[in-house]
């Protein structure tokens, strides 16, 4: 029944494109549109957003405050022997510097000397730092960076997946034209052969022709239908290769129903619905590429890594003070005759798991520039191959067409001439068929200048955003 329906739908979608009363046609800016917005992979393309966003969200989670408590109590047999309350409220902040309140209250008869306060408990105010490895680079810190750039890059990725499947969608369209174009050409061919056989033999019967002649017409009108037939299987395949990217919302997949057919005038739409119009050679720029901004991102990140590395090279020394009182409601009363206070110092002697650490990350960050340079010079390159085959595929289609009318002229004159009685069936059943190849080469020949302009909006990951 959903399937039903969606059918149903699509029909009285593009039932406003129709040319003619019994086809409805698929337009490409509107199909690329479907496949944008309905198409699983587009929406999964979507998804890198939501990730770059929760991963930063994760990260930021660093720097929230935090509220510790931590309380103890034993009593056995009437004696108390302890009863602890520690209570902790600490600020991250972005140089690795924690502030820290802390209230602490405890009692019992077996409590260690160390833990006595007084009776209404002692309160703390202080702060936290590291003046060695971790003051100019932290964990927190390098997080967050990070997960800044991997959020810019997900953008930048999304902006590809997208770029891919629209390529991806518009090649089978291209393909599915194609085939809609050769079944045209041998429908068109087999009603021509089979008016020329009912010719045939109805002057075969008046003797104005040799009955032989009859079989030669039938001939060629069984090729022509054996032709059709293929022709319709190759239809029937690239229908179905374009409906693997055809989805209406709900995730339903839509299958093309035969009256459905292609635009037939798509190359004058196909620049504006790519959105690569007016994009000459002169003006083509590699530096905002959607792929070496995501190398970009990348080596950005892996930059912090290094950095962060690098740092681990620094020696540990954390340092902490606390001014102690049983008054805070009076601010004076934090003075430094009362005072907790501490050093942590570590080193390890050799540095050899850092040192490792650090040319790995250094080897990464290498790697990753590279890849950069590899990629801008492979887009330049391709791009610049794509403009040179178009200009190519122009001159081919110029002279595609030129063959075309020519053959179309012959045709028409050997026609002529057998309805004088100068030529013959064979002559005619070879011109034909001389013409029926070189409609096919032109389809054939369109169809890569179309693919060619897909290959120019691949090359160039444009996301349009006018489908």
């Amino acid at each position: 029944m959903r399937n039903f329906l969606s059918y149903i739908l699509v029909l009285f979608f593009f039932m406003a494109n129709a040319q003619e009363p019994d086809k409805l046609v698929l337009g490409f800016k509107e199909y690329l549109g479907y496949v944008k917005k309905y198409h699983p992979v587009a929406k999964q393309a979507e998804l890198k957003i939501e990730m770059g966003q929760a991963n930063l969200m994760r990260s930021r989670g660093g720097f929230d405050p935090m509220l510790e408590l931590d309380y103890d109590r034993k009593e056995f047999k009437g004696t108390e022997y302890f009863d602890r309350l520690n209570a902790t409220f600490k600020i991250p902040t972005w140089f690795g510097i924690d502030l820290k309140g802390n209230f602490e209250q405890n009692n019992g008869d077996f409590l260690n000397p160390e833990n006595r306060v007084p009776i209404d408990g002692l309160y703390s105010a202080g702060v936290s730092m590291s003046v060695g490895q971790g003051f100019w680079v932290n964990e927190r810190m390098a997080t967050l960076r990070k997960a800044k750039f991997f959020r810019e890059q997900s953008k930048v990725d999304r902006d590809l997946q997208v770029n891919q499947i629209l390529f991806e969608a518009s090649l089978a369209y291209f393909n599915w034209l194609q085939a809609y174009q050769d079944h045209q050409i041998f429908q068109n061919f087999l009603d021509n052969a089979e008016v020329r056989l009912a010719g045939v033999r109805t002057n075969a019967r008046l003797g104005e022709v040799p009955a032989i002649d009859t079989l030669e017409a039938r001939i060629a009108s069984q090729d022509r239908a054996l032709n059709l037939e293929q022709a319709k299987v190759r239809l029937m395949q690239q229908s179905l290769e374009l409906s693997n990217f055809l989805w209406l919302n709900d995730n339903i997949p839509v299958e093309l129903n035969p009256s459905i057919v292609p635009d037939m005038d798509l190359e004058e739409r196909i620049d504006i619905t790519l959105e690569i119009l007016g994009k000459p050679l002169d003006s083509f720029t590699i530096q905002n590429h959607p792929k070496l901004k995501s190398l970009g991102y990348k080596i950005d990140g892996l930059q912090v890594e290094k950095n962060m590395k690098a740092n681990k090279m620094l020696p540990v020394i954390d340092l902490e003070y606390n001014f102690l009182t049983e008054t805070p409601d009076f601010i004076t009363s934090f003075e430094n005759q009362g005072y907790k206070g501490g050093l942590n110092f570590r080193l390890p002697l050799f540095l050899r798991k850092e040192r490792g650490d650090l040319k790995l990350a250094k080897l990464k960050l290498k790697d990753a520039e590279f890849e950069l340079d590899n990629a801008e010079i492979q887009i330049r390159n391709k791009t610049l191959a794509i403009y040179r085959e178009l200009e190519s595929f122009e001159a081919q289609n110029a002279l595609i067409k030129e063959i075309v009318a020519n053959y179309n002229t012959l045709l028409a004159a050997e026609e002529r001439k057998f309805s004088f009685g100068e030529s013959s069936l064979f002559l005619i059943n070879t011109r034909e068929g001389k013409l029926i190849d070189s409609k096919l080469k032109q389809n054939e020949v369109r169809n890569k200048y179309f693919s060619a302009k897909a290959k120019l909006f691949n090359s160039l990951a444009v996301v349009p955003g006018n489908l």
